[in-house]
Order: structure tokens, then sequence, then C-alpha cells
């Protein structure tokens, strides 16, 4: 049975942090430490030191990045009354949220603004319902000028502001560049009256692209700071949300779009595993594919760069790539590891379109990198490399949550552009605008279309089903064309498969004939050297003609029974095998030729018998210079039965994944709420009479004691201290203490009038020069 504690909503407010925290039930304490996991670890023992822990700066930061634009107006309403030190009535509140709108920064309902709060004091972030007050911490996170809010709103427009920077001169633009990448507060003596106007700073007041303060200080206006770095531009203080609009299509017709990107990305991705299984590509010594390695492979696989790039970056996430010594080795020994398929690819490769999709797609929600910045300069200026270090990002699975999440909350079929979107999220999480920007989302949007995401500007079933958990590959099952048992053959030796074929069909098609252009219709070209690696891996002239009579709706044109006829006729008339290898042949002066050719030296040939030779090189080399020497053997076996040598790539062993966040696993439910049972019993061990605290008030817990101590530097009160120096002479003192960290005490002392430094562990015992007050 759970225990409950805790005061009525509208009770008095608490004294401090650490009383409204003890009077809180342990349902609402174990929210806290879900919202802010941090706190739990180490496992406070009271809480005196969850108190102390909850308003630490770092603490503070991380759960800061969670609030939007309206709780950080609330929060600079607060900051305007002291609230960090006297708390603020609710009835003050109001009548500060009522005369803000009257400045044009939008209206607020009272429910969001309930929300907002309730939101802000699980977090611990503010405490007491009425009056209100603040965790000091919290202020300095207001991603603007406390103060800023109350001014009237930015004039301007996303137009004019562009006009007015495109007619800078170089040294203006570059003072603008210094203040949007760093603090928009800037110093200078020319915003003082009287300074000549041909100034920038002058010139840049008069343009609207700088705002005055006083004589000393100048602001850059948020809008335009928000031009200058390519974000959304809106006024960054509106107490209300951005709308998005958009249009509103069938969910069928975006799903049917999601599946043609899918096939898409899925037979890009086989092409590229058979190019890297052919040649692995050198890895270069940083790590990562170098550009040229990128454009082979990119030329290869009749792919452009860029695509290339997305598609190694999902490969190597999915772990179907990975760097390491191939099996078989290269050639060439100039590099230490090469990337090559994994031993995972085979599984992949026989797996349903659905599954490889689902594969590739959630590899890339999760990975912690970002494949759009391929070919970008890093802070060297050097271009970043596809797989690099440089191309890790640990934030990334969290904004393509935050991007997928806010299209996942839109009906099934609307639509939202890249600008909406950079819009609405700047709103919500106004500290992370840095990230967030326009490029970047729609970068983002770029890489989740190519896998089948989002199509034609709104999320797809299955995208909403892996952002949700579902079932994605069923979701993408259905979306899928169904499979087709037949083709098209062309009088001009084109065939079309209207739709994605059947496997069995697929493979024949595959090996008679070569793609030309994918896609929900593909069309392939039948042609010499198909027709004659399809006899090489084992299929015979009888079965083509069966296959394209049986498997065509469209008369198999004449030409192509002839060509299959013309190349069977001349296929196998040579026959290699395995002796090391042997050659025979029925046609004893076509042996004789291939024995006075210049490739009998290389192979080293030798005849045994009119019709036969051996050679001590493996058969698939024998079969590769007698067909490059414009011979058309065939490969056999012992007994005679045509074999497929086609080579299956080479492979490298699978590695384990990296994880994609080094963040501990959030605790359980039932793990919380006994780390709050834990508390209350440190609370209730700590109470006076039970040891850990003296008769004095002072603490023994050393916890506590840093607690206490950092409580006193906030709140600028003495503390007597207890203190064992060097030479184990204990002294009592009164200090007042600036900072605690790192073991150290820094205090003032007013014995010598100076800021002494106190090593924590010699501390033997800490209370306040008031302890006698409550």
């Amino acid at each position: 049975m759970t225990e409950t504690r805790g005061t009525p909503a509208g009770s008095s407010a608490a004294e401090s942090l650490t009383d409204w925290l003890s009077a809180r039930s342990d349902a609402e304490l174990t929210e806290l430490l879900r919202l802010r996991p941090d706190l739990a670890v180490p496992p406070p023992s009271t809480m005196v030191v969850l108190s102390g822990r909850a308003q630490q700066r770092a603490s503070v930061s991380r759960a800061a990045d969670e609030l939007d634009t309206l709780d950080f107006g609330l929060l600079e309403l607060l900051a305007l009354a002291g609230a960090e030190e006297t708390p603020m009535t609710r009835a003050e509140l109001n009548s500060a949220i009522a005369e803000r709108a009257l400045t044009g920064k939008g209206k607020v309902t009272k429910k969001a603004v309930d929300k907002s709060l309730s939101k802000m004091r699980e977090s611990a972030l503010i405490w007491g319902v009425d009056p209100i007050s603040v965790v000091p911490a919290v202020i300095g996170m207001i991603p603007w000028r406390v103060g800023r809010a109350l001014e009237p709103a930015e004039a301007m427009t996303e137009t004019e502001i562009s006009a007015a920077l495109d007619a800078l001169d170089t040294r203006e633009r570059d003072l603008l560049e210094t203040l949007a990448n760093s603090s928009p507060i800037g110093r200078t003596r020319d915003a003082a009256p009287g300074t000549p106007p041909e100034r920038p700073v002058q010139r840049l007041l008069a343009a609207g692209l700088l705002r005055w303060l006083d004589e000393q200080t100048v602001e850059l206006p948020a809008t335009v700071r928000q031009v200058i770095r390519g974000e959304p531009v809106f006024d960054p203080t509106t107490l209300t949300a951005p709308v998005i609009g958009g249009d509103k299509l069938k969910p069928a017709d975006v799903n049917a779009a999601a599946a043609g990107e899918a096939l898409e990305l899925v037979r890009q991705c086989e092409n590229v595993i058979a190019v890297l299984g052919a040649a692995p590509a050198p890895a270069l010594r940083a790590g990562g594919l170098g550009v040229r390695e990128l454009r082979r492979v990119a030329k290869t696989a009749d792919l452009d760069e860029a695509r290339v790039s997305l598609l190694v970056e999902l490969l190597s996430a999915a772990g179907l790539i990975a760097s390491g010594t191939p099996d078989p080795a290269p050639v060439s020994d100039n590099a230490d590891e090469y990337w090559t398929p994994t031993l995972a690819v085979d599984g992949w490769l026989n797996a349903s379109t659905a599954r490889r999709w689902e594969v590739l797609a959630s590899a890339w929600v999760d990975v912690p990198r970002v494949p759009w910045m391929i070919g970008l300069r890093d802070s060297t200026d050097k271009p970043i490399a596809a797989l690099s270090e440089e191309g890790r990002a640990p934030a990334a699975p969290r904004d393509r949550q935050a991007i997928l999440g806010l299209l996942a909350e839109l009906d099934s079929g609307q639509t939202a552009s890249a600008v909406e979107v950079s819009r609405l999220l700047a709103w919500r999480r106004p500290r992370w605008s840095g990230r967030l920007r326009t490029f970047a989302i729609e970068r983002t949007l770029d890489e989740a279309a190519a896998l089948g995401l989002v199509a034609r500007g709104a999320l797809s079933s299955p995208g909403r089903a892996l952002l949700h958990g579902g079932d994605a590959e069923a979701e993408m099952q259905s979306a899928l064309p169904e499979p087709i048992d037949y083709i098209l053959v062309q009088a001009d030796l084109t065939l079309v498969a209207p739709g994605p074929l059947v496997p069995d069909l697929l493979e024949q098609v595959s090996l008679v004939a070569d793609i030309e252009s994918a896609g929900s219709a593909s069309m392939y070209r039948i042609s010499e050297d198909s027709v004659r690696r399809a006899l090489d891996a084992g299929l015979t002239a009888t079965e083509l003609h069966a296959m394209f009579a049986s498997k065509s709706k469209t008369p198999v044109p004449q030409s192509l029974s002839y060509l299959i006829d013309d190349v069977a006729r001349r296929h196998g008339r040579l026959r290699a095998g395995v002796a090391a290898s042997f050659i025979r042949c029925e046609d004893a002066s076509l042996l004789a030729e291939v024995l006075a050719s210049a490739v009998a030296e290389p192979l080293a040939l030798r005849a045994l018998a009119p019709t036969v030779a051996i050679s001590q090189a493996p058969l698939r080399e024998v079969l590769a210079e007698l067909r490059a020497a414009g011979f058309a053997p065939a490969g056999e076996d012992s007994s005679g039965t045509l074999v497929d040598l086609r080579p299956r790539g080479a492979r490298v062993p699978n590695r384990r994944s990296r994880p994609a966040s080094r963040m501990p696993a959030s605790p359980s439910a039932d793990q919380l709420a006994s780390l709050v049972r834990t508390m209350r019993a440190g609370d209730r061990a700590s109470a006076p009479g039970r040891g850990g605290v003296r008769t004095d008030g002072s603490r023994e817990n050393n916890a506590a004691t840093i607690a206490l101590l950092a409580t006193a530097a906030r709140d600028n009160s003495s503390v007597n201290i207890g203190y064992v120096d060097a030479q184990g002479v204990a002294t009592h003192r009164i200090v007042d203490p600036v900072s605690v960290g790192g073991g150290q005490l820094d205090a003032f002392d007013p014995a010598s009038g100076a800021v002494r430094r106190f090593t924590l562990h010699r501390i033997t015992s800490v209370s306040p020069v008031d302890s006698g007050k409550k």
C-alpha cells in the first residue's frame, strides 16, 4: 500500500522548496523523478538532498529543454515580480498576463495557463499554488532578455528584414553576424546620442536592424536574428502557438506514394550491397568512406552521390554493412579495413520487402547521426565524409522524434510544410531553435520522405505506426501493391513489370534482363550478355522460352526467340571444370584455338587430349579469362551439370551496434516509488533526536551538508561550520558561503575579511546561524 502525504492544493505557502517537496504525495514525487530522472542518480537520501539537487543549474537546464514559449513567458512574468525571492500571488500573475496581452503578444486562455503552471510545478521548476515561487536557476534559462516580452511586437516583416540585410555593407553585416551567433546584447559607445549617423551602429539602428536599449547597449531583434541564422521567423515571445495550415490528402494516396519510395529504397540498397560485396570500399584512416570510393559506388550502382551517402548511412545503422577485414580479402592491401556487407545482409536480402523497409526505417529513426550533413564543411573547412565520426549527433534521434511527432499530431493525410513545422517546433522548444533551423528540418523531412515515413508532406500510416510502436511492417505490407506474376515483353527486347513481381519471377527476370528504370512499374532490357548470364546460372534455352511464353501477357517477339537460340547455340560448347580446373570441348578445333590464344599462358593450359585440357587456375578465374578473351564457356561440376558460379560478394562479421544514446535506462515506476519511500525514511531518521541532526541543528549527513551549504550560498545567508584544518585543529566559525563544488566550499570569512576555501570533507558540522528559526 503506497504511503501518501501532502497538503491540499490551496494550503498556505511552504517556507522553502524542501518543505514543499516534503508535503507532496508519494505519487507526485514519483512523477517528479520520472520527469527529471537525473535527480535520482545517485539516489537522494532525504528531501533536503532532493531539493538541493533540483535547484542545481545543470539539472534545471535539462528540465528547461522541455518548456515551451508559454512556459517561459510565465516564468518571465514571475521573474519580473521577483518570485525567486518573494512569492507571487495568482491574482498578480493574472494581472501581469492581461497587461502583456496588450502589447500584442497574443491572448492565452486560463486553461492554458493552468496547464503550463501545472507542468512546471510537476517538474519542481516552480513551487506553491498560490502564491507561486520560482527556482532561481530557471530564470537564467529564459531564451530571451527578461523584460523583452513586455515590449511592443516587432514591426518588420521577414521580407523587409531580408531587403534591409541585402543593403548592408560588409562591416555592418559582420556586426550583425557576431550578435546573431553569440549574445544578442551588444555594448558599444556608438549607441550614445550625438554619434555620427554614418557609423555602422547608427545606420543599423536607423534601419531597424538593431534596437536601442541605453547609451552603451543595443540589442539584435529576435526576428532579425532568426533571418540571419536561417530560423523560422516569428516573435518568440508570443503566448500562443503558431497554427499549421496544410492541405488534406487522402490517406490512401499518401500511403501509395510512401510504398513507392519504400520499393525504390530497398532496390537501391540491394544495388549498393552488391557493389560493396563485389568490391569492398577501403575505409579512411579516421573512419568513414572517402569521396572517391563514394563516387565509385554511386557510378556502379547508377545513383547520385547524395543518395548513396544516405543509403550507406542507413545500411551501416541497420548493421548491414560495417568496416573490417572482408572474407574473401580484397586483392589490394592498400587499407587495413574495408566497408563491406555483413553476414546479416543475407537474411535481410531474403526477407520480404516490408520487413526490409522496416529494418532500414527503424535504424534511421534511432541512429545518432545526421546523413544530410555529408558533404558539408566541418569546423576545419573539410567536407564531412560518409560514415565518419563528424557525422555523429547525439541529439539527432530526439530531433527526429520531435519533427515526426508533430506530424503525428495532425489528422491522417494532413500536410505540413517545413517552414510551418520549424515555426511550431521553435515555439514549443525555444531552447532547441539553434538545432531545429528551417534548412535542418527541410533536410530531415527529405530523408523521411526518401524512407517512405512521410509522403507528399504528410505522415504515412507506416510512419505513424513506427513512431508509436505499432506494427509498421504490417502497415507497409498493406500499403505495398500486390505482387504480380506476369510481365509485358515488347518488340524492342524490353520487358515491363507493371508492379512488383513475385519473388520467383523477379529472380528469373533479374537473371535474363538488366533493369533500366525502377519504380512502381519497372522496365528491363534483354541483351546477349543478360541471356548468357541466365544460361551461366543453369537455365536452359527451353526454360527461358517457357518462362517468357507463360509469364508474358504480350506475344513473345520473334527477335527474342532468335536471340535466346543464338546465344544458347554458342553457349556451353566449351566446358570448364575442376581439376584444379579442366576444359573439355567436343569440337577439337575450338579447343585448339583456345590453346593457341593469348589466354593459354596465364591460365597455364595443357592439352590432355584433342578435346580436353587442364589448368591450375581456379574454375572461376578460368571462366573469367576465357570470357574476356571472347569465348563463351560454361561451368560444370564433376557430373557434367552446369553450376552457378556467380560471386556472392565479400562479407564481414556483424558488429555489435553502438547504443543510440549513452543516457542510462530510465528507472521503472516501482523503483521510483521505492526511492521515494527511502527518502521518507531518511527524513524521519534525520528528525531531531534521531542522530541525523544534532541538537544545535547541524547536519551529520554529507549530502545534507552540501545541500545546506548550497542553499545558504543561494540565499546569501550565514552558517556556522565546524572545521578541522590540516594540522588537526578543530574550530567553529561563522561564514557566508559563496559557491559549493568540486569538493570545495568558497565562503566569505568576516573574521579575516576575505573569501576562504574550505575542503568539504574537513567540515564536521553545518548549521544556520539562525538555527532556532523555523
